[in-house]
């Protein structure tokens, strides 16, 4: 079968398989129950006398020199419908001590001559004391004379020769004197009874199929419901209608808590569509705005003579960088994503690359009116991607510059501990809802949920910063009180290059 046949074939349904299952193992349950009590009963009646016969042989072997004897003897012939004859033994000679026959008279031991009781005790003595044979009324099972022979007597009054006994001869000592014992039960023929277990298996059996099939619908019914239902909900998700509905309140607690975890996904689903949609269209508002400006000077120093100024080209120039720029971090964070851009780890002088980052600024701090600080006692060398993590630190200048606030101040300080370095930058902006600080890193969220164009930036900082840190296994987090500012952070363990290798410089040429 080719492989596009195999992909049209309707899979098994649950239905199907749960009532498949049942079926089977009842089935096997039955073939069981049939099997030991039609099949095999004869044998297990059988291992069952034989085993009653051997106890009963241990009971009266504990009782001979006692004065219980009669009694145990007597209680095994009532009770377990087991006929016992006691001998003494007395060189080759035996003389009966007792004789008990089961209360039915089935299985009796009559009169055995005396060389026929040296046969019995020669057969038991070769097997350590213990001789258990089967036998019939016309003689052993196998001899068919034998019981004839050995009691010289044959009684067939009432008895078919179809009647078996099992037949227990144990030899036991007492006092010096040694003893014979003989236990004889009857195998009471089975055919009628197993044709009866027949006839009641074949009616139970039905019944218990039928019952048995009615209670597989009902339980595939009730199990296969609320996944039905959700499979409906999980296509109409598919198809885009975020608002389906898997609550399950009747079902068992495995498919409510899958309902559960699909209406969480079909939220999750919802609120990024929607704030995808967001993201597109303020990406659409930054690349308009440039464009917008770009083609506006364009036109105006085409149709206007003298219009054809360093300024009008500047700006035009300016807003081809900040396109630029947009679009690159648009790349840059769709490659860490997607896993094409993997950091190149080497050994190099984190405060140098701080410093290095805080020389950009100098000309816009200067037209702007902003002020920068750099707060570190000494210079850290760490294991990580130099490009990366300049990257994430002027992500993060950025984003303190765009929501500083009227005092246009940003701190980065560096501080180190526990043998890690911290980089905070802080603002004096409005700060951050604490219910929303844990959103805040979400390449999709906006705290003001007005679009605004960055001042600095495209506004894309902290999502890249955040896909960075994490390629990092870096620690990374934002501590914010309403009113009071911000502060972005993030550690990296301090790492010294091995003895040999070249030290990471600093931006004057100096060693860490």
């Amino acid at each position: 079968m080719s492989g596009a046949e195999s992909e049209k074939r309707p899979h098994t349904s649950l239905w199907g398989y749960l009532t498949r299952a049942i079926l089977c193992f009842l089935l096997a349950i039955l073939f069981l129950f049939w099997l030991f009590e039609v099949v095999l009963i004869n044998v297990v009646y059988e291992q069952v006398r034989r085993r009653d016969l051997e106890n009963a042989g241990n009971k009266l072997i504990a009782a001979i020199g006692t004065d219980e004897l009669s009694d145990v003897a007597f209680r095994l012939s009532v009770d377990e419908l087991v006929s016992v004859s006691v001998y003494r033994i007395e060189g080759m000679e035996g003389t009966k001590v007792l004789s008990q026959t089961a209360g039915t008279g089935a299985g009796g031991l009559w009169g055995i001559p005396t060389d026929r009781l040296e046969q019995l005790y020669r057969l038991a003595a070769e097997q350590d004391g213990s001789y258990l044979t089967k036998v019939t009324f016309g003689g052993y099972e196998v001899t068919q004379n034998f019981w004839q022979e050995l009691t010289g007597t044959c009684r067939e009054e009432g008895i078919t020769s179809e009647m078996m006994n099992l037949l227990s001869v144990r030899l036991c000592e007492a006092d010096d004197v040694q003893y014979l014992l003989l236990l004889s039960t009857s195998l009471v023929p089975l055919e009628a009874t197993v044709r009866t277990i027949q006839h009641q298996l074949f009616w139970l059996s039905l019944i218990v199929f039928l019952s048995a099939l009615f209670l597989t619908l009902v339980i595939s019914h009730h199990i296969t419901r609320p996944i039905i239902r959700m499979n409906t909900a999980a296509k109409q998700l598919a198809a885009g209608n975020y608002n389906a509905q898997f609550e399950d309140k009747g079902g068992y607690r495995e498919t409510q808590e899958l309902a559960a975890s699909l209406s969480f996904a079909a939220q999750e689903l919802a609120r990024t569509d929607r704030l995808q949609k967001e993201l597109i269209a303020n990406i659409s508002h930054d690349l308009r705005t440039p464009l917008t400006l770009i083609r506006g000077y364009g036109e105006t120093m085409r149709d206007i003579p003298g219009e054809n100024t360093p300024e009008n080209i500047q700006i035009i120039i300016d807003e081809t960088e900040h396109l630029s720029e947009l679009v690159s971090d648009l790349l840059d964070l769709s490659r860490i994503q997607s896993g094409v851009r993997c950091p190149m780890m080497e050994f190099f002088n984190l405060t140098a690359v701080i410093r290095e980052v805080m020389t950009r600024y100098e000309a816009f701090t200067k037209a702007q009116g902003y002020t920068i600080r750099l707060e570190a006692d000494c210079d850290v060398p760490v294991f990580a991607d130099r490009g990366m993590i300049l990257q994430v630190v002027y992500n993060l200048i950025n984003n303190a510059i765009n929501y500083t606030g009227e005092d246009l101040s940003v701190t980065v300080r560096q501080s180190v501990r526990d043998e890690k370095v911290r980089i905070e930058v802080r603002d004096t902006g409005a700060g951050i809802p604490a219910d929303e600080i844990p959103l805040i890193w979400d390449r999709y969220y906006k705290v003001d949920k007005v679009h605004r164009i960055a001042r600095i930036g495209t506004g894309l900082g902290l999502s890249i910063a955040k896909e960075i840190l994490e390629v990092h296994n870096a620690a990374y987090g934002v501590d914010s009180e309403v009113g009071h500012g911000s502060s972005f952070w993030f550690e990296l363990p301090i790492s010294a290059p091995p003895e040999g290798t070249e030290h990471p410089t600093n931006e004057s040429g100096g060693t860490v």
